[in-house]
């Protein structure tokens, strides 16, 4: 009847509750599965790892695998370049997205829209596509086996530039024209004014660079030829060789390069997730 108000089951709300928990711990329990499978190899022996039994789901107080992983290859040199390329190209990255952000997104000049669409279509064009021309650039550019050619390709990102720009139109305008009117330059308001309200979008954007750049492996394994500049996942491949791969050692190797990422991760969990939502919000917006 007009007007009377719907009643609601007393078990619903729970029954809804049930089932979304139930959800989320198989959807994480997916997630979790491969990493635990990794570290379980990992202390397995070579015969234990290729035959399956259920004693093999649980983890053995077996270490030496790791030890010998360490020593198949000069991790630490492994480690200092990832870190140095991934900081490098977050750095870069969060510039160049804030800069182009604002001026596709506040800045007014002729042809903006076009440029913008231009920018937006390089996201069409598969990197594999254009591998082979950017190894030729880079020859003649005398960039290969360098820390710069792991850089500067990825020191922009188009998702980045759309994010950011995502984020500023939603910004009130008054703010920028009451800075203008006190007498701050572009750069001023961007940094003063702008930078402080796309934060949450930085966030996110800085967390997705430094993954990519952790877990790049093809383009630094086409890229570069020594070990002087190469990072962990290429460093992965010394595992595989003409006699097969040896999966307890990677699987070992795998686990102590996986380590750092979910330090990081899980230190910034909840900046990332609250960015994240923020970020959907000015998407959205």
């Amino acid at each position: 009847m007009p007007g009377r108000r719907a009643t609601r089951r007393p078990g619903t709300s729970t029954t809804g509750r049930v089932v979304r928990l139930v959800v989320a711990a198989l959807v994480g329990l997916a997630f979790i599965a491969p990493l635990y499978w990794v570290f379980v190899t990992s202390t397995l022996n070579t015969s234990q790892a290729y035959s399956f039994s259920w004693a093999s789901l649980v983890p053995h107080p077996n270490f030496s695998n790791y030890d010998r992983a360490w020593h198949m290859a000069p991790w630490e040199r492994f480690f200092t370049n990832t870190i140095f390329i991934a900081v490098c190209t977050v750095v870069l990255a969060l510039l160049t997205s804030l800069l182009a952000g604002f001026a596709f997104s506040v800045m007014r000049f002729r042809g903006r829209g076009a440029l913008f669409g231009l920018v937006l279509s390089v996201m069409m064009v598969p990197q594999s596509v254009l591998l082979i021309p950017d190894y030729i650039i880079a020859q003649h550019l005398h960039l290969l086996n360098t820390y710069w050619i792991q850089i500067l390709p990825f020191g922009a990102s188009v998702f980045g530039i759309f994010l950011v720009r995502q984020f500023f139109l939603n910004v009130p305008k008054e703010l920028f024209e009451a800075a203008e009117l006190d007498g701050c330059g572009p750069l001023r308001i961007l940094f003063w004014v702008g930078l402080p309200m796309v934060r949450p979008a930085l966030l996110v954007l800085g967390l997705n660079v430094l993954m990519g750049s952790w877990n790049a492996f093809l383009w630094p394994y086409v890229m570069t030829s020594s070990n002087a500049v190469r990072p962990i996942e290429v460093g992965l491949s010394v595992f595989s060789s003409t006699n097969g791969t040896d999966y307890t050692g990677l699987c070992a190797s795998v686990s102590f390069t996986t380590i750092p990422v979910l330090v990081v991760f899980l230190l910034l969990q909840k900046q990332f997730i609250t960015g994240a939502f923020s970020a959907a919000g000015g998407v959205r917006g």
